[in-house]
């Protein structure tokens, strides 16, 4: 029976992903969170928001909160090159709204399209490592890339920050 269960939630994550890469390693979200991907442009800081969010971009008149992932994951800080960019993915607010987010990557790899048994479920680390925003484990040609939930990436404390500061702003 769990067996059965587990077949059909992986069977739920198959579909498409956008890859990109931070610090080396190869990371992916759903293809249909994603509007766009931007080369990085200048970000507009935001007073009294986290580390990880860097500000805010005029995206063809519509202001856009932007998050490092780098630092969001405690990854250290590195200078922005030619590849570093900026992906726009549509993030569900927990009031159910929809919000546009800006995430800083290293750089975009591909979209791919993965069958359930490519993908397998997240490895327990025990009870110190939170992983409630990542959805499984994709096995592509070799290489391991984490499937993120990019809401839960996001978080709805950042969130609900990043959208009183742009309205104070």
């Amino acid at each position: 029976m769990d067996m059965l269960k587990n077949d059909i939630a992986l069977s739920k994550l198959s579909g498409k992903y956008l890859t990109f890469t931070l610090q080396g390693e190869s990371y992916g979200v759903e293809v249909l969170k994603v509007r766009e991907i931007i080369r990085h442009l200048n970000v507009t800081a935001m007073p009294q928001v986290p580390d990880y969010i860097r500000g805010v971009i005029n995206l063809r008149g519509k202001i856009i909160p932007v998050m490092d992932l780098r630092l969001r994951f405690g990854f250290s800080n590195v200078p922005n090159d030619d590849h570093t960019c900026i992906v726009v993915a549509q993030v569900k607010l927990p009031d159910g709204k929809d919000m546009p987010m800006g995430m800083v990557v290293d750089g975009v790899e591909e979209v791919i399209n993965l069958n359930a048994a490519d993908i397998e479920k997240t490895p327990d680390f025990g009870g110190q490592l939170a992983t409630e925003y990542i959805r499984g484990m994709a096995k592509v040609k070799g290489v391991v890339k984490v499937l993120l939930d990019i809401d839960r990436v996001v978080g709805a404390t950042a969130l609900q920050n990043i959208r009183s500061q742009i309205a104070i702003a």
